[in-house]
């Protein structure tokens, strides 16, 4: 790990490594294996996309995982119990303190609602994803008493941070920041201590996908706020912060020593043309995809293990996300931009 941590954006052309096999999780990586070949096509996702209506969409999905019935009533619902059988697989096969790092989403995700309706002064309530570490009710007490100490770490550090950064100009925007900065910093914690070379580089790429978004989403709202990049990424913050005061087509020359390159070229002059992120959200899922995809090269691990859980919950996602535009009759051409 320690030569891990140290390498550089020049050390990988594509994509960075997944780590090596570990024979100790041969059975969980043959388990996964094979529920992936039950996992949508490309094409399926295609013919989605490309349905005249919802219900050509819906039944596109017919002898799939996804039991939706033609009506596609209460279909939200139907992709919410696929989401957890997916997560409650992942928690049999991983060791509980991988299960606790990646439950611990929730907990960040959860937080950062609590967070802006406490210094809102709006109730705080229990409507949480019960799907962390902290049950949904134990929030309300939290924030009630202010008693952050009743939630596991690093929550109750990362609350104070919250609340602190907003209070210092009551910027609502930099509840998200301090949560996120603090989640990106407890998960690169996490793959060191659990010495996962595939985690570690997981999350660097996470972060830098999460600061090239930033970026563009600065650029076309014309602002600059340098603050809110965050650190841990293969790319340094000062490149971002240089994209800033370039132009859209300078960007691919700009991160051309990245394997963002691409996503930067041909995302940058969709937002430039559309003023929309739709192709840049697309080309992100992509590569991240295509990270996750390269643990094929893995015989046994558990690297195929989180793959399959993060590939099995962005095609969840994806099937929502087309399902809802074809319910609300947006274009094809609209879909089929964010679709990866």
């Amino acid at each position: 790990m320690q030569a891990q941590r140290q390498q550089t954006m020049h050390d990988f052309f594509d994509y960075p490594s997944v780590g090596a096999d570990d024979w100790s999780y041969a059975f969980q990586t043959a388990q996964v294996r094979a529920l992936e070949t039950q996992m949508l096509t490309a094409a399926t996702l295609s013919e989605m996309s490309n349905a005249p209506d919802f219900a050509s969409a819906v039944a596109a999905l017919a002898g799939s995982e996804y039991a939706i019935p033609a009506s596609g009533a209460d279909f939200n619902a139907i992709l919410l119990d696929r989401r957890e059988a997916v997560r409650e697989l992942f928690e049999h096969l991983a060791p509980e303190e991988m299960a606790t790092l990646f439950r611990s989403r929730d907990d960040f995700a959860n937080l950062r609602v609590a967070v802006r309706r406490a210094v809102l002064d709006k109730s705080v309530g229990t409507d949480y994803s019960s799907g962390g570490n902290v049950p949904p009710e134990l929030f309300e007490q939290v924030f009630q008493g202010e008693n952050y100490t009743l939630m596991p770490n690093p929550l109750p550090q990362v609350t104070e941070e919250a609340v602190l950064a907003y209070y210092q100009n009551k910027d609502i925007r930099q509840i998200d920041h301090a949560i996120d900065a603090a989640q990106a910093r407890y998960e690169q914690r996490m793959a060191e201590e659990l010495d996962s070379a595939f985690l570690w580089n997981l999350f660097h790429v996470q972060v830098d996908l999460t600061n090239l978004r930033t970026m563009l989403r600065q650029k076309l709202m014309e602002v600059d706020q340098r603050d809110v990049f965050l650190d841990g990424g293969f790319v340094d913050r000062e490149r971002f912060w240089t994209g800033l005061d370039a132009g859209y087509d300078a960007l691919g020359g700009l991160f051309m020593a990245t394997p963002y390159q691409h996503i930067l070229e041909v995302g940058a002059a969709y937002v430039a043309a559309n003023q929309s992120f739709l192709k840049v959200e697309q080309l992100c899922d992509q590569y991240l995809l295509g990270f996750l995809e390269s643990t094929s090269q893995i015989t046994a691990g558990l690297q195929p293990v989180v793959a399959y859980l993060l590939m099995a919950e962005h095609e969840i996602r994806t099937v929502r996300l087309i399902l809802t535009a074809k319910k609300s009759h947006l274009d094809t051409k609209l879909i089929l931009d964010r679709v990866a």
